[in-house]
């Protein structure tokens, strides 16, 4: 669904958008005047321009967006970073808004909802970088067991599947890198609802986290968490590069 405005968000809402970063270089140059001098020094770290102007639309999209959602102009918005890396608004009000971000190849990712745990991720189907040795490497072994026990036309999907909820929990719950992939385990066949089977850590088990699969285009795989439960999920198409 394309829509110019942003729609009402309410706390039991989760938004999610998506945007193709392959546009004309005139939008990558009006998006720098509405970044901030450390994400400009950030962008000037790519060594390619393609890789440089996806990254500058990325981030001036997710100020346009949020910006819209909360009611100020997109230069205006200020981030902070915890511990592990992880971006949040440093504006506060009396709902929080959350979100998180993620893009890969040409599409990019933006999850958004108020007072709640949220992380969001995106990954480009690659069959070079989808092999048991990386399966077992890094996946618990009942996943790592579970990929091998696929098909073969559906290891690809089923790896993707397991890294992109994985990547999402790990965003939402902000620990970056310090949480070890083979700590818990998510669902990954493929036609099987996205879903978190174990976590070591009982803490963070009754705290009642949600994975939800994303429909993308073809070629791309992403899932989103959530904290807790009673939230309802609509996409949308972003459209507005100007």
């Amino acid at each position: 669904m394309e829509l110019r405005e942003h729609p009402p968000l309410s706390r039991e809402d989760v938004h999610v958008w998506t945007a193709n970063l392959d546009q004309a270089k005139s939008v990558a140059q009006s998006f720098l005047s509405i970044l901030a001098p450390d994400e400009l020094i950030r962008a000037k770290k790519y060594s390619f321009a393609e890789h440089r102007e996806r990254f500058v639309i990325a981030r001036g999209v997710l100020r346009k967006l949020l910006g819209r959602y909360a009611g100020v102009g997109p230069e205006q918005l200020r981030f902070c970073y915890g511990p592990q890396g992880k971006p949040v608004l440093a504006q506060r009000g009396s709902d929080q808004l959350c979100f998180s971000v993620s893009h890969s190849h040409r599409l990019a990712i933006y999850a958004v909802t108020l007072n709640r745990q949220i992380g969001v991720d995106v990954e480009y189907l690659r069959e070079d970088l989808a092999s048991m040795e990386m399966a077992e490497r890094f996946f618990a072994t009942r996943e790592s067991e579970t990929i091998a026990a696929l098909p073969a036309e559906l290891r690809t999907v089923g790896f993707f599947n397991c890294w992109t909820r994985k990547e999402a929990y790990i965003k939402a719950q902000g620990s970056g890198l310090s949480l070890p992939l083979d700590q818990f385990e998510v669902s990954l066949a493929p036609g099987e609802p996205a879903t978190i089977l174990w976590l070591e850590d009982e803490l963070e088990q009754s705290r009642n986290w949600t994975l939800k699969e994303l429909a993308l285009f073809q070629g791309y795989i992403g899932a989103v968490a959530v904290g807790g439960a009673g939230w309802q999920l609509t996409c949308w198409d972003w459209t507005d590069f100007k």
